[in-house]
């Protein structure tokens, strides 16, 4: 059982996938790093000086020691944005990695299918009949 175990574990495709849930849990950093610190403040600034984190929609106030109960609709906005970013990069690498593989060469042309000596001989007298 360890032995199967470890041949799971080291195929390519186990190993590959481990790579690809590191890589893309740090790439989903960098994109939310973008998205909150570059890209909201420039469309905050564009649509009056929005402040996205701050947007929400206030259900009940805070009354003394309870917390205020609100839908903070800037916060989703944010994460749509994100979610778009990194569809579109997922997609742009997809495409790539597509354009890079080699495709198959075209199949050869099959060769005519060899003919029997008695239908070359009979075609030879046909040929020579109609010369006469």
């Amino acid at each position: 059982m360890l032995k199967d175990f470890k041949k799971f574990i080291i195929r390519g495709n186990v190993v590959d996938l481990a790579v690809a849930v590191i890589i893309g849990g740090a790439f989903g950093k960098i994109v939310t790093s973008l998205v909150n610190d570059l890209i909201m403040p420039l469309i905050g600034v564009l649509l009056g000086k929005v402040n996205f984190k701050e947007l929400k929609w206030v259900i009940e106030e805070a009354v003394g020691d309870a917390p205020e109960v609100a839908v903070y609709y800037g916060q989703f906005i944010q994460n749509v944005v994100d979610f778009v970013i990194i569809a579109f990069v997922i997609f742009i690498m997809i495409r790539l990695i597509e354009k890079m593989k080699a495709k198959p060469a075209p199949a050869p042309e099959a060769a005519p299918a060899p003919i029997p000596e008695d239908i070359q001989l009979l075609t030879e007298i046909r040929d020579l009949l109609k010369q006469k």
